[in-house]
């Protein structure tokens, strides 16, 4: 029969065991980069935040196909930095790479997108944004204003008292 403690010892070793194998080093964990947005139109500006496992009082580099090469700066704690897409850039996925002083690497993914954007509004129907060449707006404004002026010409003369005597 076992021992209280037999048991108590093989309890003890089975924690220290646990403890050492559980325990890694942890070199890295905070060695991060963040794009925001991911998902950007060509031609728009993304921001950048990263760290260097808490070694953000230096300049860290960033490199990607989507825009190039950026320096990110410390700032709060961290990393940042801003960039534009170019216009022109093919859609798709690019690697975003984060290279660190101290030699920690990261990397993330920046979506580009290039969807074309629309010259005028739908055309559906007389609303104002069915507009075949004609300035619809102007004739609209014109409009309007003959009718206010003559709605003042009219609510002037009939306000207007009559001269004269009466017999």
């Amino acid at each position: 029969m076992l021992t209280v403690r037999a048991v108590l010892t093989v309890l003890g070793v089975l924690g220290a065991f646990v403890l050492a194998a559980g325990a890694p080093a942890r070199a890295g964990e905070n060695t991060f980069i963040e794009v925001t947005p991911n998902s950007a139109q060509a031609g728009t500006r993304v921001d950048i935040r990263a760290s260097c496992d808490n070694d953000n009082n230096r300049q860290a580099d960033v490199q990607s196909d989507a825009f190039g090469r950026v320096m990110l700066r410390p700032n709060n704690g961290f990393l940042t930095g801003a960039v534009t897409i170019p216009g022109n850039k093919q859609p798709g996925d690019y690697s975003v790479e984060l290279r660190c002083p101290n030699g920690g690497t990261a990397t993330t993914t920046l979506t580009v997108l290039n969807m074309a954007q629309p010259s005028k509004g739908p055309n559906t129907g007389a609303g104002g944004t069915a507009d075949e060449g004609r300035d619809t707006g102007t004739l609209l404004l014109v409009g309007g204003l003959v009718a206010a002026a003559v709605a003042a010409g009219f609510g002037a003369f009939g306000s207007r008292r009559r001269t004269g005597t009466r017999s």
